[in-house]
This record gives C-alpha cells, sequence and structure tokens, in this order.
C-alpha cells in the first residue's frame, strides 16, 4: 500500500485485516507494516532539496550522516537533528510529529540510539531520550493490530501478553498462533519462533494448521512442521501410527487420551544443540521470580523518591549537583573526568580571552592618555613615547592573542581540544608570566565578564593547561557547569547513617533511594512546555542566586534582562503549572558567603522588586545588634519568592540558605529535603499549623 493513499483505501486494509483473521490464506506473512503508517503515521514531509539530503538546511548527499524520524522518516544531519527534534519528549521524532504513530517499520530500531545521537547528548539524555521513544503512549503497539489465534487482542491483554515473564520478543502488527499449554509462539503460517510464558489468557483457539506443518502428527491440536518432527525423534518420542501428544511447559509429553507421562524433551541429550542448529526456540534460562522477590523489587521502586534540581543560568545548581556526588560517594566514570578535564581546559581560555580583550581596552586607554600628554607637551612616561604602555605585550603573543579570541568568536573553541593543550601549553606559561597580562590580572575586577571561579583556574594556569593534568574533585566543583552541552544530568543515592539526627523524631531508613535530577533551565524548552516529562518528580529544589540581584544577562530573546527578574519569572512559571500543582517546593538560596560581602557594597534596591527593602536592626538583651545585613537581606529574599508561590497556590514552600561550595551547607539542604518528604509521607504534625503571611522558622533552614 502506498504511503499516499487515500482515505476509502485505508478502510479498506482495515477491513481486510479483520475479515482476514477467521482463515489462513496466503497473507500468513502480512506485517501491517505499510498499512498502519498510512493510518497512524505522519506522511512524508515534502521538500525542495535534492535527493538524499538533510530536509531542514538542504544540504549534504547520501554519504552524509542522518537520523531519521521514526514518523515520517524526515532524515536530518548533524546540524539539525536537534533543532528539529527538540528535546525528543518521544524520542526521536519531528517536533511536528509528536503525538502521532510511529511508522511500523522503524519499531524494530525503538530505544536503539545511533552513534550520531550519541555525540550529541551526554549519557543520561541518550537514556531518557531512548526510554521515552520505548514507553511513551503514543508509540506503543495499538492492540487490535496483533492477532493471536485468529482473534484481535484488547489493551489488557496486550499488556499481558508484553508484561509476562517471557513475553514474545520484538512484537509487531501481523497474525500469530499461541500454543497456551506449551509456550510455543510464532506467526501464522510459520513454525515456532520463541517458547514465551504458558498459560496466559490471549487470542482464541489454536488450530490445526496454524503453522501449516505438514508431518500428520498434532502436538496440542497443531500439527508440526518438518523440524519439530526432527527434534521429537532426537528426543527418543514413538511416532508410529501418526500419533497425537499433549506438549507441557516443562516439556514432559503423553499420548493423547493415555495417562503415560514422558519427558521432559529438553533433558535429552543433543537435543537444544538440535534445536539451535535448526533454528527451533528452546525454553528460556530464567525461571519465574518468587513472591518474596517481586515484593522486594516492588518495595524497592517505591522508596526511590525523585527530586528535580533546577534554576536560572549561572545560579549554583551545577555546583550543587557535584557537591552532592562527593558527599554520597556517587563516583564519576573515567569518561565524566576526562570529559570534564577538557571543559576546565576550555574554560580556561576562555577567561584567558576576556583578560587579553580588557588587555587591549587598557592598552587602548593607557595610550590615549600618552598622546594627550605628548599633545600637551608634557613629558609622559618613557614607555609611551615610542607608543608602547605597560600592557603591550611582544607579538608572538600578540599572534596568539588573536588566534584565541578568533576562535571565540567563532565558537569553535571546544572543537580544536585536547589538540590545543599540546600545541598551546607553551604560550599559557609564557603570557602568565608577562608583565602586561600581570597588570590586566590586578586588574580583573574591572572586566564584568570574567566570572568569579576565573580566579580559582587562572592563579594555576600553568598547571591547568599541562596535557598530564588530571582534575581534583575541588577543580570539578568550581568548573562552570558540568559538561559543555549542560542539559539534563541524574544520579541515585542515599543518606549514610548517622549517630546525631537533627530534631526531627524518625531515625531516617538508610535503604530508602533517592534520584536527584539537574536540569538546565534551557532543556525546559520555551514557555516550560517540556515540564511534563518530570510528572513523577516528588520535590523541586528551586536554586536562585543571592548575588544576581544587580546582574544582568540575555534572554531567550536576546534582552538585557535583570537575572533576579528571571529568575522570579521562571519561578513563577513553575510553580503555576499543571504538572507541580501538588507538587512540594524548596527554594535553595544559594551564595550566601559572596551575599554577605557583596551587599556592603551594592544595595540589594538596585534591583527595582526589592526597592522596598528597608532592613530593621534588631537588638538583643545586651543591647547589641544581631542579624547581619546579608542574613537580613535573606530572609527579605525569602519572604518575596513565598508571596509569590502563596498567590496561586495553598502549597507549603521551605526555604534554606546554602553555600554551594561548602560540603556541610549541601548536606544540610538535602537532608532537610529528605525531612520534608518524610513529613508528606507520614502527614506528620510539623505540617498541620496555620500558615502566616511571613516566613516562619519551621520554613527556613539556616546554615
Amino acid at each position: 500500500m502506498n504511503m499516499d493513499s487515500s482515505d476509502s483505501d485505508t478502510t479498506e486494509t482495515i477491513l481486510s485485516f479483520t475479515a482476514h483473521s477467521s482463515s489462513v490464506g496466503t497473507s500468513h506473512d502480512l506485517e501491517l507494516c505499510t498499512d498502519t503508517e498510512s493510518i497512524h503515521s505522519a506522511q512524508p514531509i515534502a521538500r525542495n532539496g535534492k535527493k538524499n539530503s538533510c530536509y531542514r538546511c538542504l544540504k549534504g548527499n547520501r554519504f552524509t550522516e542522518k537520523e531519521s524520524c521514526i514518523v515520517c522518516n524526515a532524515r536530518y544531519c548533524y546540524k539539525c537533528v536537534l533543532k528539529a527534534m527538540g528535546l525528543m519528549p518521544e524520542g526521536r521524532k519531528c517536533v511536528t510529529c509528536i503525538g502521532k504513530k510511529i511508522n511500523e517499520s522503524r519499531r524494530g530500531s525503538l530505544g536503539k540510539c545511533s552513534r550520531m545521537l550519541k555525540r550529541l547528548l551526554n549519557e543520561l539524555e541518550v537514556q531518557r531520550a531512548m526510554s521515552s521513544e520505548r514507553k511513551c503512549m503514543a508509540n506503543q503497539l495499538s492492540p487490535e493490530l496483533v492477532v493471536v489465534n485468529g482473534e484481535p487482542l484488547s489493551q489488557d491483554k496486550l499488556h499481558v501478553l508484553q508484561t509476562c515473564q517471557n513475553p514474545p520478543e520484538k512484537l509487531k502488527p501481523g497474525f500469530y498462533w499461541y500454543d497456551k499449554l506449551s509456550g510455543f509462539w510464532g506467526k501464522e503460517g510459520h513454525g515456532p519462533c520463541q517458547i514465551i510464558t504458558a498459560q496466559l489468557n490471549v487470542g482464541g483457539h489454536l488450530k490445526p494448521n496454524a503453522s501449516n506443518g505438514n508431518a500428520k502428527i498434532l502436538i496440542n491440536n497443531r500439527e508440526i512442521t518438518r523440524k519439530e518432527l526432527w527434534m521429537l525423534q532426537l528426543a527418543g518420542a514413538h511416532l508410529e501410527g501418526k500419533p497425537s501428544f499433549w506438549l507441557s511447559a516443562d516439556g514432559s509429553y503423553q499420548d493423547e487420551g493415555q495417562n503415560n507421562v514422558k519427558g521432559p524433551i529438553w533433558d535429552k541429550m543433543g537435543v537444544k544443540l538440535f534445536c539451535a542448529l535448526l533454528s527451533l526456540p528452546v525454553p528460556p534460562d530464567t525461571v519465574n521470580p518468587s513472591v518474596e522477590d517481586i515484593s522486594q523489587r516492588t518495595l524497592e521502586q517505591q522508596v526511590l523518591r525523585k527530586i528535580l534540581l533546577v534554576g536560572y543560568q549561572h545560579s549554583g545548581t551545577s555546583t550543587i549537583y557535584k557537591q552532592a556526588k562527593v558527599l554520597y560517594n556517587i563516583p564519576s566514570s573515567e569518561n565524566e573526568r576526562q570529559n570534564m578535564k577538557l571543559m576546565i581546559q576550555s574554560n580556561l581560555y576562555g577567561y584567558l580571552a576576556i583578560l587579553l580583550k580588557g588587555r587591549e581596552w587598557f592598552e587602548e586607554v593607557e595610550s590615549r592618555k600618552g598622546q594627550i600628554a605628548n599633545a600637551s607637551g608634557s613629558s609622559g612616561p618613557a614607555s609611551q613615547i615610542d607608543g608602547k604602555t605597560k600592557y603591550s605585550i611582544s607579538p608572538r603573543l600578540k599572534a596568539f592573542s588573536d588566534w584565541l579570541m578568533q576562535m571565540i568568536v567563532s565558537g569553535n573553541l571546544g572543537v580544536i581540544f585536547p589538540a590545543a593543550t599540546r600545541e598551546y601549553a607553551p604560550f599559557i606559561w609564557e603570557l602568565w608570566n608577562d608583565a602586561a597580562f600581570q597588570a590586566t590580572y590586578s586588574r580583573r575586577h574591572e572586566l564584568e565578564m570574567l566570572p568569579r571561579a576565573a580566579t580559582y583556574f587562572l592563579e594555576r594556569a600553568i598547571e591547568f593547561s599541562r596535557t598530564d593534568y588530571e582534575p581534583s574533585d575541588m577543580d570539578i566543583l568550581y568548573a562552570e557547569g558540568i559538561t559543555s552541552s549542560n542539559g539534563l544530568f541524574c544520579m541515585e543515592f542515599s543518606f549514610p547513617t548517622v549517630e546525631q539526627e537533627s530534631f526531627i523524631d524518625y531515625q531516617h531508613d538508610p535503604s530508602d533511594r533517592y534520584q536527584l535530577i539537574r536540569l538546565h533551565p534551557s532543556s525546559l524548552g520555551e514557555n516550560c512546555k517540556w515540564v511534563e516529562m518530570f510528572e513523577d518528580i516528588d520535590i523541586v529544589m528551586f536554586c536562585i542566586s543571592l548575588t544576581d540581584y544587580d546582574e544582568f544577562a540575555l534572554d531567550s530573546n536576546g534582552v538585557l534582562t535583570n537575572k533576579m527578574l528571571a529568575s522570579k519569572q521562571l519561578f513563577e512559571s513553575l510553580v503555576t503549572h499543571p504538572t507541580f500543582e501538588h507538587k512540594n517546593f524548596l527554594l535553595i538560596l544559594n551564595k550566601a558567603d559572596l551575599l554577605e560581602e557583596k551587599i556592603k557594597q551594592v544595595p540589594l534596591t538596585r534591583c527595582e522588586w526589592f526597592h522596598d527593602f528597608n532592613p530593621v536592626h534588631y537588638i538583643n538583651n545586651n543591647g547589641k545588634k544581631y542579624g547581619s545585613l546579608g542574613q537580613r537581606a535573606f530572609h527579605f529574599i525569602a519572604v518575596k519568592f513565598k508571596r509569590l508561590f502563596e498567590s496561586p497556590s495553598y502549597r507549603k514552600l521551605y526555604v534554606s540558605m546554602v553555600t554551594g561550595l561548602k560540603p556541610d551547607s549541601v548536606d544540610e539542604a538535602f537532608k532537610y529535603t529528605r525531612d520534608i518528604l518524610k513529613w508528606d509521607e507520614t502527614e506528620n504534625s510539623f505540617l498541620n499549623y496555620e500558615e502566616s503571611s511571613d516566613t516562619d522558622a519551621s520554613t527556613i533552614s539556616w546554615p
């Protein structure tokens, strides 16, 4: 059937499929792949490009590596696949194909990642995309397209078939026969291809001609094939007189109408080897799990509590995630550490580029001062008479500077690693020891583009640029981000048993498992449209940088936005989203140590949202002030976000002050998260008090 068939043709196809279910004819091998494509799938995308080119950019040829949509078969090149498929909430589908049935010819490839995706995405993102591809409802097999012993399956019976201990492998639309007594399974008109779980209540009655056998011998009312006949002969069965047998799931058999159980046939020497040679199935090695095993697995699934860690860019979510890995002894793989090494070295070159750009600006300013001094007749410094200043560098370093900034502008800096570390490491040593560069470095605080963490790496630039450098845990903590992609990351952990618990009147269970999912805000999509992917999380940890109140960044539309206001907007989008309407939130107010320093120099009112900040000085019994300016600012910001949370929702917002680089501070925040989940689970009396309009002590965790 052609993909462009009309609706009338489609209807005829469905009717002929249903009518066929009562007989075994010439269409035994029918897989219905092309039929289901036209019924449920998107039609091929019309395009103007040449044959074998990318469907989006219209470039490339048949030798260009591409990824195909599992619905419409549109193929995209390396540069276009993520733009065309987005976050892949249903696997490898075009954004316009989301929600549509897959092309059944692609069912065998579901969940099988290509080499291209492994290069584009990190390991967790690949796992999540492939898991979504296998499990989402739109990609599931339609039950009416699977006919067993002449009877189309219902959704319940298809579920029974797919979730049994030994289900059919690579199940596709089509006609199958199933021997409920022995578990033999195969396509109509063909011999058995698998032995699945027996005694399943699926399908109709097994017909004698189900496997199109011609051996004149019946097993469980089915005429067997020649290959099965040879297997029975090898097993020592007496086959004179065209007998009929009953074969059970364990391989024991008996003549029909007689009580003479023999076998099992699988215990006979050479039978399994013979079956392998003739491509006949043998019983699976797995045994049925005990009730205790099933109960234990169910228990393990129940105690896995999911925590979503999210926040605006550079709010500190990556630092908290990495700190948690260290705290709870989650080792990083060798591949992860190598990726971190390349990212640290790439970031280092980026920091150097910012300093070198600043050097040019400082040099230009000094040169102008020298020109003004010369024009006025005053004698300037000798270093400026020949056009040079204390910020001037040698031609060799100037060439390296120009090359580096060109790489930054072109966006190709990450591509040149690790080759850059071998070729350009000598320049780092020479640059660091240059007087002009050191003069620039002494004024690094004037360069707004240079992050605070840069100082940690720049002061050890020579060490980090070596080819044999291996990152320490502290290096990884200070590094910006987790990988260059900074998408979705996940880990499972449990809290270690400690002698002294907090004020909570229960002892935590060390067998409880937690899953921490760290999400970059860019992965949420426009208007948080991908939030539905996280509907099964138990609590949201929303991270805010306390120092963002006077800082700005470009939003997704290229507009310069106050970062605190951007965090506010993201927070409101999440707490009002229907997916999280019953979820608890823990507000992580991060970088508390930096706030204490910054607020003394830059007032909190610099942010328009905080224009009403008027800290009150509290006096204790001894007449002394208590509570620093930073702590009062923390309390004020917490109240601001709490009021945002209370207006659309009846839930409780918890707050914790955190310093991401301090292990104890992060550990306390996660223990607080554990306590919140326990309160919610046990309906503890801690939650049964009346909420006030202010942020009270029961909802704030101080460091």
